[in-house]
């Protein structure tokens, strides 16, 4: 029985030793793909007028997940001034209920849309950028339970030999 343990250990510990790192480079690059399309994208905070929290950022580009939250942020509140707090959908609707023919609904009803696909774009930049590091993560963790369960099959195997 002592011998079946010691080959599972050291099976399942290889194999978490072999994953983990693969977690650790794919999740890297996928954030640098994150980071290299946010770069080209050439979004740069503006120099005054952000919010109190978001003063840090202040003619900053944006090239991180986190950025990429607080613009969206900074994006759905202009989205929000500018409609009175009213939503694509529901200017939308206002739109169609006045024959579609309202030049000034029709122009908000754009601002609307523009604002919200761009905030939601860079939305996805961010749980994208999360979910780099939970893979990250998860394979550091991975690589270190591996190197434990290696080690302690080792051991285990070592105690055979007395």
């Amino acid at each position: 029985m002592r011998g079946l343990t010691v080959a599972l250990l050291g099976a399942v510990g290889v194999a978490m030793l072999a994953a983990g790192p693969v977690m650790v480079v794919r999740g890297k690059e996928g954030r640098d793909e994150i980071r290299d399309e946010l770069r080209r994208q050439t979004i740069t905070f503006p120099d005054k007028g952000l919010p109190a929290g978001l003063t840090p950022y202040a003619g900053r580009p944006v090239t991180t997940g986190p950025q990429a939250r607080a613009y969206a942020q900074v994006i759905g509140d202009n989205v929000r001034q500018a409609t009175g707090g009213r939503t694509y959908s529901e200017i939308s609707a206002e739109f169609m209920a006045a024959g579609g023919e309202d030049e000034n609904l029709a122009a908000l009803r754009q601002t609307a849309f523009m604002g919200e696909t761009l905030r939601a774009s860079l939305m996805g930049s961010y749980q994208a950028w999360q979910l780099t590091s939970l893979v990250i993560g998860l394979g550091a963790l991975l690589t270190g339970a591996g190197a434990a369960f290696v080690a302690a099959g080792a051991a285990l195997a070592s105690g055979d030999d007395r």
